[in-house]
């Protein structure tokens, strides 16, 4: 089982990447483009990455016209989905 600090670290790094990327996970749930089992599940991807380090490195830099997550980001996929969704 995850340890509960590296569940809140790794969901931290998902909120942190998301609204880099101009999007609100709750606001995304309420719109309908997102269901709470897929945050969940996001989380859970997240832990399973080998360039956590990187991601926090990359979230940390003064960079506010990030288009994309990094391409080794194992959301990078359902960040995209939401960024359509919202066009």
């Amino acid at each position: 089982m995850t340890k509960p600090d590296v569940l809140k670290r790794h969901a931290s790094l998902l909120d942190r990447t998301a609204a880099r990327l101009g999007l609100d996970l709750e606001e995304e749930v309420l719109a309908g483009h997102l269901e709470f089992d897929e945050i969940a599940d996001a989380v859970l991807r997240c832990v399973s990455c080998a360039n956590p380090e990187d991601c926090a490195h990359w979230l940390d830099r003064d960079v506010s016209t990030e288009k994309a997550s990094p391409v080794y980001c194992r959301n990078r996929e359902l960040l995209q989905r939401l960024q359509e969704a919202e066009k």
